[in-house]
């Protein structure tokens, strides 16, 4: 198996430039995968005979082998102690510091190897060598040594660094004695005091951040007494010392309440400190220190001058979220309520996703004293997308229309000063914006009685100037419906008359293809011209200039559509025209009545017959040409009725439709809220003393595990387990009971990662060494790092554990092997291959809404898609879709309403989205014949999404469930 490695780009730093180290660092990341083997025999000679470059290539070499799991030949340490460790060459000196510290140290008894005695005294004249470089980076290296023997001898001058004049040295040095003092205390005991009189008299910055950090986590008390001494100078220090003192005074403040009116103030000069990343970590320490008004006034205003002020867009988001986090504090909603209009000033950011964070923060938390001044900002903002071109410019413009929207029906009071901005917006060229606008104007309009008269004025006015037939069509049902004075009626007419033409709609036609309409004769134009004749003589010449338009140009918006073979607005002008006939003829006179459906219904018939003429591109439909001749009978019938389904329940109908979509929302506000702070009585409880320690080496929380059970007894049976159960389900059994190693795997899926916690059990009776779990994916699953390999003894165990990166959202696939070598044996390396482990899509999928012209556009636009065939057993529409809802983790935006009722055939939209932002989209499509009541649904569901992959594995995964339930039915 190839082995991975990190790939870096040092493309910006020429080679010329680099100094030897860096040649180095480049060299070994930069490892190929295709390494041929090595030559033991050359590599010793190479070694011990080489040039200097020969020495530092060989031992390239060997750092190569011992990173891909191979072990060091016998006698290459003292061949490398004897010939690379003399030499002063300043790469050599690096890359032997690599080399000490991935090579073996201990034999297999686990002693320290007699070898090691003279490393250590080379370790002791790099640590005294006048070059301040080699004496920083074997500091470094001493940090990660485990060895307490190798660190004994070199103490004294570790402490003598501290004294060196290069600040490289002395920060390194601290930095040393800091771990030394962690993980062996006895081998310096006295490392506070001696750091602490170090700090006193430090001048370097990043020294002094070092020794406050070491004090900060070996001697509280200590740290807090340099604090004191010097609390009037923290705004001079530099960001990464003033990160350290905010870190203290929070640990501080929370272990010891009383200290914070010692140590407030200081975070208060914080917040205007010069570096973002102090700002940013001093607002939160003061948030947690102090609930009081004020102090979240000055948290908040800095969050919001933080991202008005940085320019990246992860940080305006991070920042975003703790803005976010801060109104979720019920206390704390109120204060930023007058930080509204600063919050709005982020509105300047260009990134569509943090404008859109910023709109919905300011939503929550506007009120009716500020809801004026946020209009006002709205408006400004409306105009600035008018005069831009930017790409997100009208998905903005949606967005600002929606709140807009919002802010109507929030507060009523301010729906007169926002109609007429957003009436502007229905001829508007970007489609979603102004059907977004008369969805506002839909509800508005039904909701706000006083406001009909200037709605119907607005949209009157805006109506010839609409570039869209989806928009008309809305318009027309708008007009239809509301407008019930006869004043308005006649308004309406008159103004469908404008953009329809010229009636009848055939006749017209007929002449305007034929020239002999006025309109279409062309216009001539006059100009007059002087020229030179040959003889030098002057001369006019005169010329007509034909210009002519041609019909498509002439024709108003209504015609066009009908033209154009969309009879569809067609059949909802003429149920437009039917609302306003029978609504006319209840208030006027019989004349005016007669004379009112004589001209509705010479439009009508006109559309009917201009349908099936042959002039348009394409044809009437049979269910437009339908519904207008129904239409015409309507009005020459007038049966009571269907006077009153087209006066009256429509009306109701849209009553009940918002209704309903206020109380779903309402719902889903309410769960949202309680989401946050659900406890159950019956969830376990955690005890810190009884926790499994991070590393995995005390085990799990022993009383929460034994709890649980206890609780899943209770409740009566494994069905309803809490974690233990839960836990189970995801262990997959990577090899088989009788192979030399057992292994399984717990696969735990984070949001972007896959943590594989992998058992590898040693059945046989002999030492496996250099055990090694040799994973791959398939997929867009990518394996962080390579786990190190182990030794097993006898019957012995160990826990591996492994991330995989999770890129995007499709099924993916692990595999791989573990290779040994058995102890004492002489034959190559024994490989066990393992299962297979399947990650499932379902676990980043989740459920999701979004309006019905959003689901129209995605779906026009996503380019994949994949059909799946309906094959179950199930013999209900209803059960299946549920259960389609519970395998897939979607959303059914179909109305509930909408899919009540016994009803031979179901159609109903479904959407989910990922973690990754990636929308996925379902269509499902079933029925059921009525004379089978036994016969299982038909069908097929079809899936779009915006990649191939996302398409095929929820297909999969449909197709797999499916699978399913025919199983447990066969078996049953």
């Amino acid at each position: 198996m190839q082995r991975q490695t990190k790939e870096y780009d040092f493309s910006d730093i020429e080679q010329k430039k680099m100094t030897a180290v860096e040649q180095s660092c480049y060299t070994i990341i930069n490892l190929p995968t295709d390494t041929e083997p090595y030559n033991e025999m050359q590599l010793k000679m190479d070694l011990e005979k080489g040039e200097t470059k020969v020495k530092i290539r060989s031992l390239e070499k060997i750092i190569h082998m011992i990173l891909a799991g191979e072990r060091l030949p016998n006698g290459f340490l003292m061949t490398v102690i004897r010939y690379i460790l003399p030499l002063q060459d300043h790469l050599a000196k690096k890359l032997l510091l690599i080399f000490w510290e991935i090579v073996p140290k201990t034999s297999p008894d686990g002693k320290l190897l007699q070898e090691m005695i003279l490393v250590c005294d080379a370790y002791r004249k790099d640590l005294q060598h006048p070059n301040e470089f080699l004496r920083g980076s074997t500091l470094r290296f001493l940090c990660k040594l485990k060895e307490p023997e190798l660190l004994e001898p070199l103490m004294p001058s570790i402490r003598a660094c501290l004294e060196h004049r290069h600040s490289y040295v002395r920060r390194n040095a601290v930095l040393a004695i800091f771990t030394i003092y962690r993980n062996f205390e006895f081998l310096i005991p006295d490392a506070p005091e001696l750091i602490s009189t170090y700090l006193d008299g430090e001048q370097d910055m990043s020294c002094k951040r070092n020794a406050f950090l070491m004090l900060l986590h070996a001697d509280q008390d200590r740290a807090l007494s340099y604090l004191a001494s010097c609390l009037d100078q923290v705004t001079s220090f530099g960001d990464i010392l003033q990160l350290v003192i905010v870190e203290l005074i929070y640990k501080v403040c929370h272990s010891n309440p009383s200290e914070r009116s010692r140590f407030i103030r200081c975070i208060y000069n914080l917040l205007n400190s010069n570096s973002p990343a102090v700002r940013y970590e001093a607002a939160g320490t003061l948030v947690t220190l102090s609930s009081a008004p004020t102090a979240v006034k000055a948290a908040a205003s800095c969050y919001i001058e933080l991202i008005i002020k940085e320019s990246d867009n992860n940080v305006k988001l991070i920042v975003l979220d703790r803005l976010i986090a801060l109104k979720d504090h019920p206390s704390h909603e109120r204060v930023l309520q007058d930080l509204v209009m600063d919050i709005l000033r982020v509105l300047s950011a260009p990134d569509l996703e943090v404008r859109k964070k910023t709109l919905n923060l300011a939503m929550e938390l506007v009120n009716s004293r500020n809801i004026e001044e946020m209009v006002l900002v709205l408006k400004k903002e409306v105009s600035k997308t008018l005069d831009s071109e930017h790409e997100d410019t009208g998905k903005y413009r949606q967005l600002l229309v929606r709140t807009l929207h919002t802010c109507c029906i929030k507060f009523p009071d301010v729906a007169a000063t926002v109609i007429p901005v957003l009436m502007e917006f229905l001829s508007d060229t970007n489609e979603l914006a102004a059907t977004d606008v008369l969805v506002f104007v839909r509800e508005a309009i039904q909701k706000f009685d006083n406001l009909q008269p200037l709605i119907i004025e607005k949209l009157l006015e805006s109506f010839k100037d609409i570039k869209s037939v989806k928009v008309h069509r809305a318009a027309l049902w708008i007009l239809g419906e509301y407008a019930t004075t006869i004043p308005d009626i006649e308004s309406v007419i008159k103004e469908i008359n404008m953009t329809l033409g010229e009636c009848p709609l055939l006749d017209t036609e007929q002449k305007l293809n034929s020239g002999d309409v006025n309109e279409s004769v062309p216009t001539q134009t006059s100009t007059t011209t002087t020229l030179v004749t040959s003889d030098g003589t002057y001369a006019t010449q005169s010329s007509f200039n034909t210009v002519s338009k041609s019909n498509k140009e002439k024709r108003p918006p209504l015609r066009q559509y009908l033209m154009d073979g969309d009879f569809f607005i067609g059949a909802a002008l003429a149920t437009t025209l039917t609302k306003l006939a029978l609504r006319y003829g209840n208030i006027a006179s019989p004349v005016q009545k007669n004379k009112f459906d004589a001209e509705v219904m010479l439009i009508m018939a006109g559309i009917v017959h201009l349908g099936k003429s042959g002039l348009p591109s394409k044809p009437i439909t049979n269910d437009d040409k339908d519904h207008v001749l129904f239409c015409l009978r309507v009005l020459s019938d007038r049966t009571a009725h269907i006077i009153d389904i087209f006066t009256q329940h429509c009306r109701l109908a849209i009553g009940e439709m918002l209704l309903a979509k206020e109380i779903e929302e309402a719902v889903h506000q309410k769960t949202k809220e309680k989401s946050g702070n659900a406890v159950h009585t019956d969830d376990a409880i955690s005890f810190v003393q009884l926790e499994g320690d991070k590393s995995g080496e005390l085990g799990e929380n022993v009383f929460e595990t034994s709890l649980s059970q206890a609780l899943v007894g209770g409740r009566g049976g494994a069905g309803e387990s809490l974690s233990g159960t839960n836990k189970l389900n995801k262990i997959t059994q990577l090899t088989g009971f009788s192979d030399p190693v057992y292994s399984e795997a717990y696969v735990h899926v984070n949001q972007y990662d896959i943590v594989l916690d992998v058992l590898i059990v040693n059945q046989t009776n002999d030492t496996l060494q250099n055990c090694t779990l040799e994973l791959a994916t398939l997929g867009d699953l990518k394996l962080v790092e390579k786990p190190q390999p182990v030794v097993l003894a006898p019957k012995d165990f160990c826990n591996i554990k492994a991330n995989v990166k999770v890129a995007s959202t499709e099924n993916g696939i692990i595999f791989g092997n573990i290779v040994y070598d058995v102890s004492g044996a002489a034959s190559d390396r024994n490989v066990v291959v393992l299962n297979d482990i399947h990650i499932d899509i379902m676990d980043y999928i989740v459920p999701a809404g979004c309006t019905d012209s959003e689901f129209m556009r995605m779906w026009a636009e996503f380019e994949w898609e994949n059909k799946v065939t309906v094959n179950t057993p199930l013999t209900n529409l209803a059960d299946y879709l549920q259960h389609l809802l519970k395998s897939t983790n979607m959303k059914c935006l179909t109305p509930e309403k909408a899919l009540s009722g016994q009803c031979g055939f179901m159609a109903a939209n479904m959407y989910a989205k990922s973690i990754f932002g990636e929308d996925a989209l379902a269509n499902l499509s079933i029925e059921k014949p009525f004379d089978k009541p036994d016969a299982p649904v038909a069908g097929h569901i079809r899936i779009r999404a915006k990649s191939q992959g996302m398409a095929l594995s929820l297909g999969d995964k449909i197709n797999m469930t499916q699978k399913g339930i025919q199983s447990k039915v066969v078996a049953a």
